[in-house]
């Protein structure tokens, strides 16, 4: 049969890393598409059913090891405490790899700054895991949710299971679930969908032997879901006196994986175009600091001596202020990266309490609540009920917007509400925390996102991936699943049909499968002014949250 290796970036990236003697399984094969082809469903189906094996990864594999983001020579770490196995060992000389022990344990994030490393390298995990697609070639915290969900939807329960022990392990050595297992994520995590990731393994018998089986799994896990939502309370990722957390990476200046300063370049000369739109991002400053400017710098803007990124981030007389950094961090922990939801550039995240943020941790509660409840431990589950009870009623608080109907994000900043429309003022209804008069007000607001390919993240056009045109799988389905837990099915099947048919589409027109769709257009035509301009091919998510969708569209409503 003929057909075509996409991405060829994956050959690129293996030779700069030194492997292109190693199989990279992240270009993806896909049958060759005839001219003209109609969407079909099944066609679909057909691929991602054959996806997964593309898609996953092992650290006993050399493709696991190449990282397109880095320069460096490849590097295998494992934790502190581990001994480094002879299968380890052998990559050495295999794939060209160093194995490395990290210099010392890790309580929590941030306990270990990535530019303490002699290199950055990838993080060992125990279990083979499915990984988003393209140059992600890693298991990536949030995506792992909805990738776990496809698994166990095509019955890779094995496969399931041992994502989940895998982000338990990050949890136990490296800090927290991590952004992903690289060691220039240590610093930060990602949405919080641990305990959401458990109790889908749970709710599966297929993922385990016996019923004692899984209680035994859950009573080794739940002590290391505590541990990892126990960061989303830390005074660092508090809003203030809010009971409400925000988004925040435990790094200064430019993230070590930034190759170089385009970007940041980009986004001065956006400020400068706009200067009524600036914060106060901009600092002026000069392109060869002398020493005392470069001291002043390093608490103003970023270190220009220790970073050439953050060295060759001038424009026009102008540098990026240290919380505008601050900002650029924590908006790739909360993973939308980039959206101007929070700011020019997202450039003022960790001054926000997110809608998304906090229906998580209100989410992961009530699981760790029912989780207690199973394991016999009455005094947690009291603990977990009254953390949830608190969290609920701060988002009535401050997340709530009576007048308006729906959910905003809350800037500490102004004390106010956010003005800007955005999907994710949907996850309280998958997370449970909407009320009744609640969730159907919310229910009218599904005009303002709705389009052809189902819904965009928002009302505004900024020119960047994570705003209007653009719709995600993620999104698409926290929407979807909320509205049907609720009662409005017909709204849910109708979404779901939207965005699975713009799925086809774009299988029919090249064959693949993306990270994000064109919402208005309703197809997999993507065209981005700034920031991150790929389409990337996998994808991970999307095959995961397509199988979800078409569980939902085939079966029979259930009764509110």
């Amino acid at each position: 049969m003929n057909s075509k290796c996409i991405f060829a970036i994956a050959s690129q990236a293996l030779a700069r890393a030194g492997l292109a003697g190693c199989c990279f399984a992240a270009a993806i094969c896909a049958p060759a598409p005839a001219a003209a082809a109609q969407p079909d469903p099944a066609k679909t189906l057909a691929y991602i059913h054959q996806a997964w094996p593309t898609l996953t990864r092992a650290l006993g594999d050399c493709s696991a090891l190449a990282d397109s983001k880095v320069a460096t020579h490849p590097v295998l770490y494992v934790p502190a405490d581990m001994a480094i196995a002879a299968d380890l060992a052998a990559l050495k000389q295999r794939c060209g790899v160093d194995v490395r022990a990290l210099p010392r344990t890790i309580a929590r994030i941030g306990d270990l700054p990535p530019q303490e490393l002699p290199a950055q390298g990838v993080l060992y995990l125990p279990n083979p895991y499915v990984v988003p697609g393209g140059f992600f070639n890693e298991m990536y915290g949030w995506d792992s949710y909805f990738i776990v969900l496809g698994l166990l939807a095509d019955h890779h329960n094995d496969l399931a299971r041992g994502m989940v022990e895998n982000q338990l392990f990050e949890v136990e050595h490296y800090g927290a679930v991590l952004n992903a297992n690289r060691t220039y994520y240590l610093t930060r995590s990602q949405p919080p969908f641990l305990s959401s990731m458990i109790r889908a393994v749970l709710a599966d018998p297929a993922s385990f032997r016996n019923k004692d089986d899984a209680q035994a799994w859950l009573k080794r896990a739940y002590p290391l879901a505590v541990r990892d939502h126990d960061i989303w309370t830390s005074r660092q990722h508090q809003l203030g006196d809010t009971g409400l957390a925000r988004y925040f990476d435990y790094g200064s200046g430019p993230v070590p994986e930034m190759r170089d300063a385009k970007y940041l370049r980009d986004v001065i000369r956006w400020l400068r175009a706009h200067p009524q739109d600036d914060p106060g991002y901009l600092i002026k400053a000069s392109a060869k600091p002398d020493a005392v400017e470069a001291t002043r710098l390093k608490q103003t803007s970023c270190d220009v001596r220790s970073s050439k990124v953050c060295a060759d981030a001038w424009l026009d007389g102008y540098r990026l202020s240290a919380d505008f950094y601050l900002g650029d961090r924590a908006m790739r922990e909360s993973g939308f990266d980039v959206t101007f939801r929070f700011g020019p550039f997202a450039g003022s995240t960790h001054h926000y309490a997110p809608v998304c943020l906090n229906s998580l941790l209100f989410r992961y509660e009530q699981d760790l609540r029912d989780f207690a409840t199973r394991l016999g431990l009455g005094e947690d589950a009291k603990r977990w009920e009254a953390a949830a009870n608190a969290r609920h009623a701060a988002i009535d608080k401050y997340l709530w917007q009576p007048d308006q109907g729906t959910y905003a994000d809350f800037d500490e900043q102004t004390g106010k509400a956010s003005s800007y429309a955005y999907v994710t003022a949907f996850y309280p209804l998958w997370a449970g925390v909407a009320n009744r008069e609640q969730a159907t007000a919310l229910r009218q607001k599904i005009a303002l996102f709705e389009r052809k390919g189902g819904l965009s993240m928002s009302t505004t056009n900024s020119g960047v991936q994570w705003d209007e045109p653009f719709g995600w799988a993620p999104t698409n389905w926290l929407a979807v699943a909320g509205l049907d837990a609720y009662g409005f099915h017909d709204d849910a099947r109708r979404l779901a049909q939207k965005f699975s048919a713009t799925i086809d589409r774009g299988f029919a027109d090249d064959g693949t499968i993306r990270e994000k769709y064109n919402m208005v257009s309703g197809d997999a035509k993507v065209q981005i002014k700034a920031g991150y301009k790929d389409n990337v091919i996998g994808f991970g998510w999307t095959n995961g949250v397509y199988l979800k969708m078409h569980e939902l569209l085939t079966a029979t409503p259930s009764t509110p």
